[in-house]
């Protein structure tokens, strides 16, 4: 598979296969970090108005991976719910949903987009994607306070 036969589309995150996957993600979470630092949307959220969700499929509709985009003002969005399934990690999906996110952020004119993850090291692939895409740490944002467990990191996405 390469990030071509990749299709991201915005969804429902209730999808049966969205639904399993989000809670392999809550799991894997809670497995990782204190309750207290684990900042990840349950299914509920992930379907609020403020929030928009994207999945990638391939060609036959296989859910690949997941995440979402998050209003945080008029200028400004939060990525949320990253998450690649097992079999489609380290092929480029994650890059894929990622691109799709933020060329949405800049339609819809965000000057920033902004993220938490983990400082754990289970969190350095998602943290060198984000580098990668122009990431830059930040000092926490609302409604985060400063965590031991939490990276923050900022894209500017005016030119």
């Amino acid at each position: 598979m390469t990030p071509q036969t990749v299709s991201v589309a915005v969804e429902r995150p209730d999808r049966p296969d969205v639904l399993a996957l989000l809670d392999e993600h809550l799991s894997d979470m809670f497995a990782t970090s204190p309750a207290e630092s684990v900042h990840a949307l349950d299914h509920g959220a992930l379907g609020r108005a403020d929030i928009t969700f994207y999945t990638a499929r391939d060609g036959d509709g296989a859910l690949l991976g997941c995440g979402a985009l998050a209003e945080r003002g008029p200028v400004d969005g939060e990525i949320k719910s990253m998450r690649t399934t097992a079999a489609a990690r380290g092929r480029g999906v994650a890059s894929t949903i990622l691109t799709a996110i933020l060329t949405a952020a800049r339609e819809r004119g965000y000057s920033e987009v902004r993220l938490e993850t983990g400082a754990e090291d289970y969190f350095a692939a998602a943290r060198r994607l984000y580098a990668r895409h122009g990431f830059t740490e930040c000092p926490p944002f609302a409604p985060y306070v400063e965590d031991p467990h939490s990276v923050f990191m900022r894209l500017a996405l005016s030119d």
